[in-house]
């Protein structure tokens, strides 16, 4: 199967949050205010270069959210449309993200993943990112609309 990539931009928002609910897993991941238009729009424009897009036949297939604070690198959100899944996207999409954030003076990336969620877990794991047992992950929500997570 042939995919190409790019770079994401906000006319892209419609088709990126109907990817994310093709999934269990990416749909409770989603927040309200961060994952708004308006907070993908803010997003893509503190990190125009991080972030891309799978396209085949015209239509994205995957994606991934990556951005910095100038320190740290974060991938915030990665997702294959189910279809699409054990082709290789995902991986070139994360090594895209990871070569973009180097571009920038990036050394060191995290990501967040659930707990149950296995598959994902084993990727990232694939991907060569270990898993922290050493820290708490630890979140305060400044807006009632954003969960504080379990």
């Amino acid at each position: 199967m042939y995919f190409s990539t790019r770079p994401v931009t906000i006319e892209d928002y419609d088709e990126l949050f109907a990817l994310w609910n093709s999934t269990e897993q990416s749909r409770r991941a989603l927040n309200p205010v961060d994952d708004s238009q308006e907070g993908i729009a803010r997003y893509l424009k503190r990190n125009p270069k991080t972030c891309f897009a799978a396209v085949s036949e015209g239509k994205i297939i995957g994606v991934i959210l990556a951005g910095h604070d100038g320190r740290r690198g974060i991938i915030h959100h990665m997702c294959v449309h189910p279809d699409f899944r054990r082709m290789g996207i995902a991986a070139h999409l994360v090594s895209l993200a990871e070569e973009a954030l180097q571009k920038e003076g990036i050394q060191k990336v995290f990501g967040l993943v659930f707990v149950d969620n296995d598959g994902a877990n084993a990727f990232w794991e694939d991907q060569g990112y270990s898993l922290r047992t050493n820290l708490n992950y630890r979140n305060k929500s400044l807006n009632q609309l954003i969960p504080t997570g379990e």
